[in-house]
């Protein structure tokens, strides 16, 4: 028996999990054991992706979120550390560049247990990203690096990882992109909530403190939002932390005039909605390429994105949030925009298969 331990902690992560979940039940002499450390701790962020996914209640749930970026690792590092010294698992995995991603990595490389880092060789070349530097030491650290494209393997062989620990495998969230977009279609009501059915509208998501921190960037997203907003309905699921800057600035109800808000949803809701719509605005790595797997365009409300071939194929636009103007005119530009559908630069919807084909065979 090959027991595997998955560590996930925040809403991109449940997807992937999930896939690789569905993977391991088809495999026989497997288990597999989930830790869930608590990052998203609302349950629109995280319960109730659990029940639309498919994948069972996580095994433990560290309840570790809500913290400082040092104090969350520290925890979760703590919390995993006695998991794994009682389970004894043969392979931890871990997915992203999140908190819990490094944290997972670290408790496992500490007691010599192997581990399989899926989503792995991002870079965006901004250290000031909490982002970037858990990604380059779970790289580093980890035994099996999973990468989602060729850019990605590119940047792992620049940094001296060879063919025995870098493997492309091609994103694991576009095997949930092809097993969940029908779903959604059948299973959402929310344009109909939402009184869009036959409309058009734009999506958008804001929640990285790059952007929620400097009021200068605030104001400049919301005021391309309400701009467009005039033209067609603009829905902003509305991120908690991103909520709580609003709300303690005195700016909720001035920022959000015209928008139509709701509360963060659940992910075949997202679905729904981003295969409907016209683009997508977001700071999301995850939902740029939701939107790309859905053939949405996008515009990328940051100064870098780690998913340059989306900008290369044409199927976003980088802005980065500086002036209302330059987001209104990118968004207006890339609205209802098809780029290139030839290249498939992340691979062909079997990346959960080509992963544990990868682990049974070490």
């Amino acid at each position: 028996m090959t027991k595997i331990l998955t560590v996930v902690g925040a809403r991109p992560q449940f997807i992937k999990a999930a896939m690789l979940s569905h993977e391991i039940s088809r495999r026989n002499g497997v288990q597999e054991i989930m830790v869930h450390t608590g990052q998203h701790y609302d349950s629109n962020m995280s319960g109730v992706f659990f029940d639309e996914l498919g994948i069972p209640e996580p095994h433990y749930n560290l309840g570790v979120g809500a913290c400082s970026h040092g104090e969350m690792t520290g925890r979760q590092l703590q919390g995993i550390e006695g998991i794994l010294m009682e389970e004894k698992p043969d392979i931890v995995v871990v997915y992203g560049d999140t908190n819990s991603t490094m944290a997972g990595c670290l408790a496992a490389a500490k007691l010599n247990i192997p581990v399989a880092h899926v989503e792995a060789g991002l870079r965006s070349f901004n250290r000031r990203m909490p982002e970037e530097i858990n990604r380059i030491l779970t790289d580093h650290a980890a035994t099996w690096l999973f990468a989602p494209s060729q850019t990605a393997m590119s940047h792992m062989a620049n940094e001296g990882f060879g063919p025995d620990r870098a493997f492309f495998v091609g994103d694991i969230t576009y095997d949930a992109a092809l097993h969940y977009g029908a779903i959604a279609d059948q299973k959402s009501d929310i344009l109909k909530q939402l009184d869009l059915e036959d409309k058009p509208f734009r999506i958008s998501t804001i929640h990285r403190p790059e952007n929620t921190g400097f009021p200068k960037r605030m104001d400049a997203i919301f005021g391309a939002f309400r701009s467009l907003a005039e033209e067609a309905a603009l829905v902003l699921p509305l991120h908690p932390g991103t909520r709580k800057v609003l709300q303690d600035q005195g700016l909720l109800e001035e920022f959000t005039r015209g928008l139509t808000i709701i509360e963060p949803v659940g992910f075949l809701d997202m679905l729904r909605l981003t295969r409907a719509s016209s683009l997508v605005l977001t700071d999301s790595g995850g939902v740029q390429k939701e939107a790309y797997f859905h053939g949405s365009p996008a515009v990328i409300l940051r100064d870098e994105t780690e998913w340059s071939e989306l900008v290369t194929l044409g199927w976003a636009a980088l802005v980065p949030p500086i002036n209302s103007k330059d987001i209104f005119d990118a968004a207006k530009r890339m609205d209802g925009v098809q780029g290139d559908s030839t290249d498939k630069p992340y691979g062909d919807g079997t990346t959960a298969a080509a992963i544990m084909d990868t682990l049974l065979a070490a």
